[in-house]
């Protein structure tokens, strides 16, 4: 998937950005749709196991939940490389960056949308000149404390509203901690050239240039999500439920097995507050970290950071993400659930 990923990266100066290495990742997303569409429509008989069954239905759970989040997040990233003014969002943004961090993931609360709409949104940030440690702390910020994920939350742990502040505290303290340590440590060279049109040109229709860059993030990180999708459901159908008991009678290997089962499962942030809600036998502090580590982290979304910013990028993200998400989480939760 990854490797995929890095051979849509190569682009030819002088040349359009989207013709150019394209066919990799047209051949992926092909070899996929013809997948889908076997298991989808083929009548043999092993199709009927319920184990296939099973995949079938997360695969398309998790494509369905997270179109509409994609789709918002491809068309707000269209409309802010063609009619937003490339110095708007540096103005509006703290000049220093250290500042530039905690109002991005303020700022967060504002997209109503999930970790698929994020990505596109945060691309389409970098490129119009805001400081990439800002753009990636909303990234990990807009699909966790948005009023919708809040508001489910509030929904699902019904009278513990110490839930909702510990879930919006501990998710804005990873998001700015990550913002920040990019700041320290972050290298440019992590980072694959963004792709793509890069704001309006002089001659060119606005209009034209909002399809052309919608067209492009859409069907690139949707191809993504498709394979993160797949890949999740997988997991999530080969995983026993004696294992769940397995680790819910330890405090800190439920903590950690949580977590890494947020990654696995690829839940999308309106719904994550619900299984966690289900997962009764493990304490608050580790259903606690499954929402916060769920929205930041998990199968489909570094596909998606491994496709739109590159492996280099993708692998040390997302394992320091989780990292601070757990720290963060288990702080937070002790102190207040």
């Amino acid at each position: 998937m990854v490797d995929v990923a890095e051979g849509a990266a190569a682009v030819v100066p002088g040349l359009p950005a989207r013709r150019t290495g394209s066919w990799p990742f047209a051949a992926a997303i092909s070899i996929a749709a013809a997948a889908a569409a076997v298991v989808l429509l083929a009548g043999t008989s092993w199709l009927d196991h319920p184990a296939v069954q099973a995949w079938r239905t997360v695969c398309l759970a998790i494509t369905v939940q997270a179109f509409p989040f994609l789709l918002l997040g491809t068309v707000l990233s269209g409309a802010i490389n063609a009619f937003v003014p490339a110095d708007l969002l540096t103005r509006a943004l703290p000049k220093r960056p250290a500042l530039a961090v905690p109002v991005a993931g303020a700022a967060g609360a504002i997209l109503p949308g999930c970790e698929c709409a994020s990505v596109p949104v945060a691309n389409s940030l970098i490129r119009r000149g805001v400081t990439p440690a800002a753009a990636f702390t909303f990234l990990l910020s807009a699909p966790a404390i948005n009023p919708i994920v809040l508001a489910a939350t509030a929904v699902a742990f019904p009278g513990h509203p110490v839930m909702v502040v510990a879930r919006l505290l501990a998710s804005l303290a990873t998001a700015a901690v990550m913002g920040w340590l990019w700041l320290w440590r972050g290298r440019e060279e992590w980072l694959r050239p963004a792709v793509g049109h890069g704001g309006h040109r002089h001659g060119h229709s606005r209009w034209s240039e909002f399809r052309l860059g919608f067209q492009h993030d859409f069907l690139h990180a949707g191809g993504f999500l498709v394979l993160g999708a797949m890949a999740a459901a997988t997991f999530n159908v080969a995983m026993p439920r004696s294992v769940l008991d397995a680790f819910s009678g330890t405090p800190w290997l439920s903590v950690l097995f949580l977590a890494a089962l947020a990654v696995l499962l690829a839940v999308c942030s309106e719904a994550d507050a619900f299984v966690a809600a289900s997962l009764t036998g493990f304490s608050a502090t580790a259903r606690l970290v499954f929402m916060v580590v769920g929205p930041m982290v998990d199968l489909k979304l570094i596909a998606l950071q491994a496709g739109t910013f590159g492996r280099a990028f993708a692998w040390r993200f997302s394992t320091a993400t989780v990292v601070v998400a757990i720290a963060a989480s288990a702080v937070i939760g002790g102190a207040l659930l």
